[in-house]
């Protein structure tokens, strides 16, 4: 079965790698840890103190 995502591809097209990466390991592991069906605010500060820990500035809920 063919993956959904060809990672190899899609990541020479990124802009930032590093952060994105980044970001994709910190929901990783928030997912992994909290499992699913809490609410979405749960997960969105979950992953601001993940990202926190990295030394990442995080803005949550900015207005636009």
């Amino acid at each position: 079965m063919k993956p959904l995502i060809n990672t190899d591809e899609h990541s020479k097209k990124l802009l930032y790698k590093e952060l994105t990466g980044e970001i994709i390991e910190s929901a990783c592991k928030v997912h992994n840890t909290l499992g699913c069906g809490l609410l979405e605010k749960v997960y969105e500060n979950s992953l601001a103190w993940e990202l926190e820990l990295k030394k990442r500035e995080v803005f949550s809920q900015k207005r636009i």
